[in-house]
C-alpha cells in the first residue's frame, strides 16, 4: 500500500511540474480535529479561515480558493498521513494546512517534496517540525517560544525552586526543556520534572507530588482542551492555590474558551503567549468581529483561530507569487521574510527557519465588569524567535 501511495504521489508530482497552466480553482486541504474531544480547536481553525476569506474574498487573481476539510479527532499520525495523501492524490490540493497536533504534522512532512505541496502549520508547536522539510512554514508558535519568557517572570517574582509538569509528547518535552533552560539561566532550580501520559485525566496524584516537592511554584504544559481544563481545576480543588504554590504556564492553560468553565479558579494565573482575544489593536478588533461571527458562540473563540487566519494570509501570498501554478518551492521562497500586521501584533516569517517571529505577551487572568474572565496583557516580549531551533544547533 505504501508503494502504491508513493507511486501515486510521484505521478501527481510529474503532472504538476509539467508546465500545465494554473487551474481555475486552487484547493487547500485542512487536516485537524473537527470532532471528538478537541473539536473546539478545529472549530477555531475553521473560524479563522472563514474570517480571512470573509474579509479578503475567496479569489487570488483569476483563481478561486476552495477549502477541503479532513477530520482527525485526536493525535493519529497514520490517519493524518493517509488523509494528506488522499487530499493530494485524489483531490489535487496544492496546499496543506491545519494540524493541531505535532505527531500528525510530523507524519505528513515526508510526503511534501514528492507531492510538490507546501505545508503551513496552523498550530502544532514542536520546534523540529520546520526542520523535517524545506516546504514547511509555521504561522502559529512553538512551546519553546511561549515557555521561555515565563521562566524569567517566575524568577523575577521571587520563585527560586519550581516543579515542572508536562504532557509526555513533543511540545510537552519542548516546554519542559525551554522552561528549565531559561529558569536555571536566571538562577533558579527545577526541583523535579514530571512527564504525564497524554491520556492522563486524574491529576490528584500529580497535585500531591507537587505539594510534596517543596517547590514554591509549578510550571505546567498540557495541550489545550479538556486536559488543561482538568489540570487547572485540580490545582484549585487539591488546595495548591490556597497553599500559596504559584502557577506559571504558557497560554494553552488559560485559553479563552476554557475561562467560563474555570471561573474564579483561574483568576490571577500568569501565562505567556502569542495571542489573547483581548489584544488591543485595530487589526484584532476587525479579526475578532469576523471570527466570532464565523464561530457562532463568541466565548468559543481562542488562539487556534489566529494561527489559521494568518496561515490563509501566507497561502494567499504563495498563490499570488506563483500565479496559481503548483510550485511548492517557489511558493515557500516567496514568503521567506514576509512581514505583516497580524491580529496578534507585528509578525514575520524568518527567512532561514520559516518559523514565525512575533511578540510574546505576559497575561494575567482578570475579570471584566460584567463578570466574565479574560487574559489581560501586562507585559510584552518583543520580536521573539524560536529558542528551540537555536538550542538544537
Amino acid at each position: 500500500m505504501k508503494r502504491i501511495a508513493m507511486a501515486a504521489l510521484a505521478a501527481l508530482a510529474l503532472t504538476t511540474m509539467s508546465g500545465i497552466a494554473s487551474a481555475d480553482t486552487i484547493k487547500v486541504g485542512v487536516v485537524g480535529p473537527f470532532s471528538g474531544p478537541f473539536a473546539l480547536q478545529g472549530k477555531n481553525f475553521k473560524a479563522g479561515i472563514d474570517a480571512y476569506m470573509t474579509l479578503n474574498g475567496n479569489t487570488v487573481g483569476d483563481d478561486t480558493i476552495e477549502i477541503l476539510y479532513r477530520d482527525v479527532p485526536q493525535p493519529d499520525p497514520a490517519q493524518s498521513r493517509a488523509l494528506a495523501q488522499e487530499l493530494v492524490v485524489k483531490e489535487g490540493v496544492q496546499y496543506l494546512t491545519g494540524f493541531y497536533f505535532t505527531p500528525d504534522a510530523m507524519a505528513v512532512t515526508p510526503l511534501l517534496e514528492q507531492a510538490n505541496v507546501p505545508l503551513v502549520i496552523m498550530n502544532a508547536a514542536t520546534s523540529a517540525i520546520v526542520t523535517k522539510s524545506p516546504l514547511v512554514v509555521r504561522t502559529s508558535f512553538t512551546t519553546w517560544q511561549t515557555s521561555t519568557p515565563i521562566a524569567k517572570v517566575a524568577y523575577d517574582r521571587g520563585v527560586s525552586k519550581i516543579i515542572s509538569v508536562v504532557s509526555d509528547y513533543g511540545p510537552g518535552v519542548d516546554a519542559e526543556n525551554a522552561f528549565k533552560t531559561a529558569f536555571e539561566a536566571a538562577g533558579g532550580t527545577v526541583v523535579e520534572a514530571i512527564r504525564m501520559p497524554l491520556s492522563t485525566n486524574d491529576f490528584s496524584p500529580i497535585m500531591q507530588r507537587i505539594k510534596d516537592s517543596g517547590a514554591q511554584a509549578v510550571f505546567a504544559f498540557l495541550p489545550s482542551g479538556p486536559t488543561t481544563l482538568g489540570f487547572v481545576k485540580a490545582y484549585n480543588q487539591n488546595g495548591l492555590k490556597q497553599a500559596g504554590i504559584q502557577f506559571f504556564a504558557p497560554g494553552d492553560l488559560t485559553q479563552e474558551s476554557d475561562l467560563p468553565a474555570l471561573g474564579d479558579t483561574a483568576e490571577g494565573i500568569l501565562t505567556t503567549f502569542h495571542y489573547a482575544v483581548s489584544h488591543d489593536s485595530p487589526e484584532n478588533k476587525t479579526f475578532v468581529e469576523a471570527a466570532q461571527k464565523a464561530i457562532g458562540n463568541p466565548a468559543e473563540l481562542s488562539f487556534p483561530a489566529v494561527g489559521a487566519y494568518d496561515a490563509m494570509h501566507v497561502i494567499y501570498k504563495m498563490i499570488e507569487a506563483t500565479g496559481g501554478e503548483q510550485d511548492a518551492q517557489k511558493a515557500v521562497d516567496a514568503v521567506k521574510g514576509l512581514a505583516w500586521q497580524s491580529p496578534r501584533g507585528p509578525v514575520e516569517i524568518d527567512p532561514e527557519t520559516r518559523h514565525i517571529t512575533q511578540n510574546i505577551y505576559l497575561r494575567e487572568v482578570g475579570k471584566n465588569e460584567d463578570g466574565t474572565y479574560y487574559n489581560k496583557e501586562i507585559q510584552t516580549f518583543e520580536k521573539q524567535g524560536d529558542p528551540g531551533l537555536a538550542a538544537a544547533k
